[in-house]
């Protein structure tokens, strides 16, 4: 099964907005690193977020200009291996046609691993849109948090989701097309993608 009947609308994975939150202009790291450098509670939302004048930078790729880059996307279910797609070696396009299985009845949820680069990202998030036969039967929303850059002594992020349950019986059966994205308390778009899942009766049922 593939995704190519997924077509949300921009409503459909437009995510919520953080209570209170009020887009301000972007500070550099540098600046946010010493900025009121006496005032505890400003301290410790820094310390929260990683920033620290004493934390060396992770170094990244010249020209590499993103601020969120989804390293990892993994299936967890108990009692299995983990279905992992590596994003630094393989495409995201290719889960696009290549759909999970999912036994009726089994719990799952999904774990991302991702670094953060060059500025602060508030209200990261996850969501995403569950259609079958072009109907929408879900939506999710999942907050990830607020994050500065990644630096040497902590490389990268790892994030996992709640935990879910697949729907059980002959009319939950069949194939379901996703659609899904990363976004901020920004507006920004990071990450966005196609995926499908099957739901059946035995995880070897292709």
């Amino acid at each position: 099964m593939s995704g190519h009947g997924v077509q949300p609308t921009e409503d459909e994975l437009r995510p919520s907005m953080t209570e209170g939150y009020n887009p301000t202009a972007k500070k550099t790291i540098n600046e946010y690193a010493t900025l009121d450098a006496n005032d505890e509670s400003l301290r410790k939302w820094k310390e929260s977020l990683g920033i620290s004048a004493n934390s060396p930078a992770l170094v990244t790729a010249s020209g590499d200009n993103r601020k969120v880059v989804v390293l990892e996307l993994a299936l967890e279910v108990a009692g299995r291996p983990d279905v992992v797609l590596n994003l630094e070696k393989h495409s995201v396009q290719e889960l696009k046609d290549k759909p999970f299985i999912l036994k009726e009845g089994s719990e799952y949820r999904m774990k991302v691993k991702f670094r953060i680069q060059h500025e602060v990202i508030s209200g990261l998030r996850y969501l995403h849109v569950v259609k079958r036969k072009g109907i929408k039967v879900d939506k999710a929303e999942e907050m990830i948090g607020s994050y500065g850059p990644n630096t040497q002594a902590q490389p990268f992020y790892e994030k996992r989701f709640a935990v879910e349950e697949a729907p059980s019986g002959m009319i939950a059966r069949g194939s379901y097309d996703v659609r899904s994205k990363f976004a901020d308390d920004d507006g920004n778009t990071f990450l966005e993608w196609q995926w499908g899942f099957k739901i059946a009766k035995s995880w070897d049922e292709k």
